[in-house]
């Protein structure tokens, strides 16, 4: 069984994650989708924005996805519902989660690693039987990211304008993921 057999899981991000973290989001490959090269953030920095979430000061779940026991990325879900800056104002139904996730290791990509971990991230918040649709939005040129949430689940709906720009709003409905497991 190679490592990539190993199913992904999903922890709580600690305090003592907030280091390698920092590490993870000055990475090229992370920078590109994820904050630009002009906000490569400082460790002072990340304390201060992931903090609040490690506390649950705020509503972002922020957890460290796991291959075994090797730490191989990271995934937050909300509430879309009020989360506010500008982030899905028109959003009514409490039960819509927002994801977002990367993977820390360049080496890692185009393996399937990316794909099991949306699919794990997904079961974990359509475990929660208030949890109605499961929504995401990457950047319309960020193909691989497309790609990889089409393979686990997701429906391109349209391009949208979000606070950082054009974005292809995807979602994953519970109607969906429910009977993509039951065929299976």
């Amino acid at each position: 069984m190679s490592a990539y057999d190993t199913p992904i899981t999903l922890r709580l991000m600690t305090e003592h994650d907030l280091p390698m973290l920092h590490e993870w989001l000055n990475r090229p490959h992370i920078v590109e989708w994820w904050g630009g090269e002009e906000e490569r953030p400082t460790l002072p920095e990340v304390i201060e924005h992931y903090m609040p979430r490690i506390l649950k000061a705020e509503a972002v779940t922020p957890y460290i996805a796991m291959l075994g026991k090797e730490p191989v990325g990271y995934a937050q879900s909300y509430v879309a519902r009020g989360s506010g800056d500008g982030w899905w104002e028109d959003e009514t139904d409490p039960g819509v989660r927002g994801i977002d996730q990367s993977l820390a290791n360049p080496a890692q990509l185009n393996k399937g690693l990316g794909t099991k971990l949306v699919r794990a991230l997904v079961e974990l918040l359509f475990s929660d039987p208030l949890v109605t649709k499961i929504q995401t939005d990457p950047d319309p040129n960020n193909l691989r990211a497309i790609r990889c949430y089409e393979k686990a689940g997701f429906v391109q709906q349209r391009i949208i304008t979000t606070p950082d720009g054009p974005a292809v709003y995807m979602v994953q409905t519970r109607d969906a993921f429910d009977r993509a497991r039951s065929a299976a």
